[in-house]
């Protein structure tokens, strides 16, 4: 069950409360009975390993070997 941090607008009391998601959002202060909102924060996920870039995915880059005109099809000196 996910946890969700509610403060009161009015007197600013602050609290977590398991949830389920189909349960319907808290809307009255306990303490006060003012209007609470939902407190969003930072999520601590972490992306650890390969393949999360776009620059991990690939394989290194390798030098692009391209033949000259000289060397693939000059004049031909044996007839």
């Amino acid at each position: 069950m996910p946890t969700y941090s509610y403060r009161c607008t009015a007197c600013d009391n602050a609290f977590d409360i398991h949830q389920q998601f189909s349960d319907a959002s808290l809307t009255e202060c306990p303490s006060c009975g003012g209007q609470l909102r939902k407190v969003f924060g930072n999520l601590g996920v972490t992306f650890n390993g390969t393949g999360f870039y776009r620059n991990d995915s690939r394989s290194a880059s390798k030098p692009v070997s391209s033949t000259t005109a000289s060397d693939s099809g000059g004049s031909s000196s044996g007839s």
